[in-house]
């Protein structure tokens, strides 16, 4: 386990990628993410990963948050917030506990950071570890999600 660094973004995006998005990403939107990814995991960037290096190269494991501002609030008092936003594990790796310890270090670096309020989506399968973390369901909330339309891309 160790934090990442902006070399770890493409094995940080394959990861996304293949087991994460609902559709793998070709190599162009690979490509981009790797160098979004790579800046915001610099010094002065919002990202903070740990990874799992797999024997034969290349990660087994990672968990990303991703730090952004929010109002501040009596539970989250100097308005810093985290969304979990990946957390892979490469299915010849799982079963291990490389998620669970990915996701430990993860969030108490977020905690030293001052993060004091983190959210995440999770699948039903992971949802018993997050809630391992202190994670619990928000009854009066629900997800919903707005993309725009790409460009050249009417709205119907």
């Amino acid at each position: 386990m160790r934090p990442a660094t902006p070399d770890d973004a493409a094995e940080i995006s394959r990861l996304r990628s293949a087991f994460v998005l609902y559709e793998p990403l070709d190599q162009e939107w690979l490509d981009r993410t790797r160098d979004h990814l790579a800046e915001r995991l610099g010094p002065a960037g919002d990202a903070r990963a740990y990874v799992v290096d797999a024997p034969t190269g290349g990660l087994a494991a990672c968990a990303l948050g991703l730090i952004h501002p929010v109002l501040p609030a009596p539970r989250y008092p100097k308005g810093l917030a985290a969304r979990i936003h990946i957390v892979a594990t490469d299915p010849a790796y799982r079963r291990r506990g490389l998620a669970r310890a990915a996701v430990s270090a993860l969030l108490d670096h977020l905690t030293r950071d001052g993060v004091t309020l983190f959210e995440l989506h999770a699948s039903k399968e992971a949802a018993p570890l997050y809630g391992e973390f202190g994670f619990a369901t928000e009854p009066a909330l629900m997800r919903m999600t707005r993309l725009s339309p790409a460009p050249g891309e009417g709205r119907s």
